[in-house]
Parts: C-alpha cells; structure tokens; sequence
C-alpha cells in the first residue's frame, strides 16, 4: 500500500485500493486465513489451531460476549514454540499486549483503562516470583472470566485512603511450563504444545514479514467482528453435552462465531473442543476423578457388574499411567485407601457375592450417578463411524504466505505508513491496531466492550491491596 503523492492510497499495482466492506468477504475464507497464518509459523495439530483462530477473532469481539476463555498454552519442555505461538497472535488480536513481568499497580490498571488482550509469556515465573504481583494475577484471572469481573483495591494515601473497582474482563492467554493454579486452569482451554520432529517444517518468524501478511487478515477480521456484534450478542449455539457448564461457558462464544462463518467451521469447533477437553482431562486431573476414569476402564473391560475390593485395586494398579501401584508412600492402594478417595462422591464398599464368598467389594450401579457427573463420556464407536472429518491440510495450500513478498514488495511496503511495532511490554504504554493505508481503528470492540463495563452485583469480585 502506498500514496501517489495526492493523498490517495494506492495498491501495488498502482490502481485506487478501496478497502472492501466485510460483506464482500466470505466469512469461512477469513478464519482461514487467520488458521493458515498461526500454523504457517508454529507447529500445533489441527483442532488446536483451529480453537486458536476462533479465539483469535473473538478478541476482536470480546464485548458482545459474558464470558471469555482463557489460552492455557502449555508444554512439557523449553523451546516447543509457545512464545512463537503469543508473537504470532500478538500480530492478529485485538490491542496485544505480550508482556512476560510488569508491577502488580500496572496490571490491574492497564487491564481496566485499556482492555487490552493479555498474552502473558513464562507464566512460571510471574506466578512463582513475588507474592503481591502474583497474587494480583491470580485475582485478575479469576474474575477476569465474566464480563461482570472486578478486582477490588486500595487507593490513595492517608486520609484519602479509599477503594476502587477495576474491571479484570479482557481476552488473556498464559504461556508457561508448569500447570496453572486450579481455579486459572478452570477458566482455560488447553493448548498442550509439542516440539517438532524431524520433517515437521514452519516457516521462520522474521517479524518484519509476518507483520506484513497479517495487517491486512487483521482488518478483515476486525471488520467481520464489527459487523456481526448484534448477532454474537444474542447467540446461544448448541453447546456439546460431553463438556463440562465450565466448558461450555468458555466455548460459547468462541462457537457463536464458527456458525456466523460457516462452512465447516461450526462442526469443527465442537470436534476440537471434545478432543482437547478429553484428552486434557486424561492428563490433568484431581486424584478422585482419576480414580473414577480407571474404575470405569475395569468395569468396561470385564463382563461383570460387581468387583470385590482386592481385585478392583490389583486391576487398578496394572495401570500404568496411573499412580495407584505406588500410593500411599509406595506402599500401593489399600481397601482402606480406595474407600476414603471414593467416600466424596458417596460411593461405600458393601458385600457383595462372587463365586460363593461374601467379600467386601463395589457394584457398577453405586458408581453410574458419578461417571455421568464426574467423567466426559467415552466416545461410542457410532460416534467414531459418522464423525465428521477435520479438514486441516487443505488451509495452508490455499493461502500461501511464502511467495506473497518478495522483496522488492518487502521494499515497497517500508514506504507505507508503519503498522504498528509490537514489543515485549512491562510498562503502561497503549497500542493502537494497525489499519492498511495509515489509518488507525479504535472504537470498534472499545464500544462492544463498554456495554459490559459496570459490574453488576458481587459476582466475579476479588479484593486486592495494591
């Protein structure tokens, strides 16, 4: 983009550009778009990207929504591309601010002027380090969920010494190794990262091109936000019951604007978000429901309704993914053990007859009421046969960034007017969203957001002193 010196911006062909409106965009085409480009720099699977690229458009339209997801993104080790994933969000949301450390009178101020979306780096260390920083974040996060979120804190000095509510509802994703704090993880959806092997290629984040190829995916997908806020606002899409309220709650909006898109984005979003709540719950979950899950495997590979209590606990402790063979200081589970972990969801051994004795044991029925509450239920076989297929490769085929700036174009661009330069933040400073042509776009999601700025009753509320 560029000017012939008369004021009136031009394309690289030199013709007039006039923006188009988002009614000329095919709504699919547009999260594709945005797919394409956060697979084309970090290595994810394909119902993760595709829970990304919605949550992406939502930034931009977080304001017609009540509640907003949080991007748990995760790995096991350094180096397996969550960082690379926040850079490459931070070029495509709504008011990025990527920041790895700032001040605890900072974060609660800046989430409450700006609204910014949150992309917080090395989350280890902010929620290991001082105590009043992560405790503030901790309060942010929590109530930072429901658009009615406030955190409450100290004010003034002295005799001037007063309260005040500042807002905490704003898009975030937390970027870290270690597990979030329970209550944080409740509120988020898990992208569980991985390091790529050998042939599994992305291309090289260099910064000055990404940004490039992504102005002009980011004003298409601002101006499709814009222009379908009433609708989001009135949304109540056909939540999966395999999910948890929590779940569901999360996945609301973000599936609100799979059906605006189409195609097959509404279908894939439920997909993904089963598959990445399962498997999630299969590797992060408390001791009791762990407990349940394997319970649940033992009935279904047997072909009786009743177990006695020793033989439950020797199939439990052939798992080998589970910690039951070493419970209890390595000792293994114990009867005793089993009975105090089950007591919670009101589950008691009683006598049961097997094979002319009179044991102490389990039948399945006692444990029906908590596999139903407890457990995501098991995909049947019918479910496997008739699912839909996820359709990833297809994208990245379709929009090819490799070749769309050579470097002449790469040139030409430089003249434009500077979309806007990202940096790591720890201060208060206020980014503007880049528009092509020079022109800057705020107010659109800053008026969605201000139909949910006064809180309305306690809910959501955490008192910090700052």
């Amino acid at each position: 983009m560029g000017s012939n010196g008369h004021g009136l911006t031009l394309d690289f062909s030199g013709k007039p550009f006039t923006e188009p409106t988002a009614e000329q965009f095919n709504d699919a085409e547009i999260l594709n778009k945005v797919y394409a480009f956060i697979r084309h720099y970090v290595y994810l699977s394909e119902p993760q990207a595709r829970i990304v690229a919605v949550w992406i458009a939502h930034t931009h339209a977080v304001g017609s929504a009540t509640t907003t997801p949080y991007l748990n993104i995760n790995s096991a080790v350094k180096q397996s591309g969550k960082t690379r994933l926040l850079e490459a969000c931070e070029l495509l949301v709504h008011r990025p601010w990527l920041t790895g450390r700032t001040t605890a009178a900072c974060l609660i101020r800046k989430v409450d002027q700006v609204r910014p979306t949150l992309l917080l780096d090395e989350s280890d260390a902010a929620f290991n380090g001082e105590k009043e920083y992560a405790e503030a974040l901790r309060g942010i996060l929590n109530t930072g969920f429901y658009s009615c979120g406030v955190a409450s804190a100290c004010v003034g000095q002295g005799s001037n010494l007063s309260f005040k509510d500042f807002r905490t509802y704003c898009p975030k994703a937390i970027a870290g190794i270690s597990t979030l704090p329970d209550t944080v993880a409740d509120r988020s959806i898990p992208i569980r990262l991985q390091r790529k092997k050998a042939g599994e290629v992305v291309a090289r984040f260099r910064r000055r091109v990404a940004r490039l190829e992504s102005i002009e995916i980011k004003n298409q997908l601002s101006d499709w936000m814009t222009n379908i806020t009433d609708r989001l606002k009135g949304a109540e899409p056909c939540l999966p019951e395999e999910l948890t309220d929590r779940q569901q709650d999360g996945l609301e909006p973000l599936l609100a604007i799979a059906l605006e898109a189409g195609g097959d984005w509404p279908e894939a979003v439920r997909h993904a978000a089963i598959e990445i709540f399962r498997s999630q719950a299969a590797e992060d979950q408390n001791v009791g429901v762990q407990l349940l899950g394997d319970i649940r495997a033992v009935f279904e590979t047997g072909t009786e309704d009743k177990i006695s209590s020793a033989d439950l606990i020797d199939k439990l402790k052939e798992i080998e993914t589970s910690p039951w063979a070493d419970w209890g200081k390595g000792k293994g589970l114990t009867p005793n053990g089993l009975s105090r972990l089950l007591k919670p969801f009101e589950i008691r051994p009683r006598n049961i007859r097997t094979d002319g004795k009179v044991p102490k044991g389990y039948l399945r029925e006692s444990f029906e009421d908590a596999f139903c509450r407890y457990l995501i239920p098991p995909p049947s076989r019918g479910d496997l046969a008739t699912a839909t297929p996820l359709q990833p490769t297809s994208l990245l085929i379709e929009t090819d960034f490799s070749n769309r700036y050579t470097k002449a174009n790469v040139a030409n661009r430089k003249s434009a007017s500077d979309p806007h330069e990202c940096s790591l933040v720890a201060g208060v400073a206020v980014q503007k969203s880049p528009r092509a042509g020079g022109d800057t776009k705020e107010g659109d999601t800053e008026t969605l957001l201000d139909s949910h700025s006064e809180p309305s009753g306690d809910m959501g509320k955490l008192e910090v002193e700052l």
